[in-house]
């Protein structure tokens, strides 16, 4: 395993700007009236989970601060779960696709659970 340097080295980090990136080229093949709802809610919530990890990262001297950004990322994270539902039901994406990213979320919730339970690993 190599050393983790900076946000951008975190596993969990790396995932969460994948996901985001996939859901956001999604979402351009969105209808024009989701534009202000439904396409932007689900691009907050997604661009929210990796800038919660990096400013938990920054925080990790201070493990309650950590963990709330933490737990503030999980909650993001799950948002976005909330949103590919409505996607999916509204026939905005496949089942393919919504099954990958609600996946991929799935495993972002647990390494952030993972993390928040351990906080004393990431501390410097």
């Amino acid at each position: 395993m190599s050393e983790i340097r900076k946000h951008k080295d975190l596993k969990v980090f790396q995932l969460s700007f994948e996901a985001g990136l996939e859901i956001f080229e999604l979402t351009k093949k969105f209808p024009k009236e989701e534009r202000y709802s439904l396409t932007d809610q689900i691009r907050r919530s997604l661009r929210s989970v990796s800038g919660n990890i990096a400013e938990a990262w920054r925080k990790r001297k201070y493990p309650k601060s950590f963990v709330a950004k933490l737990n503030d990322s999980e909650g993001e994270a799950a948002e976005t779960q909330v949103w590919l539902d409505y996607a999916l039901a509204s026939e905005y994406f496949n089942k393919e696709e919504y099954e990958k990213l609600y996946d991929k979320y799935e495993h972002i919730i647990a390494m952030l659970i993972n993390m928040s339970t351990k906080p004393d690993q990431w501390k410097i």
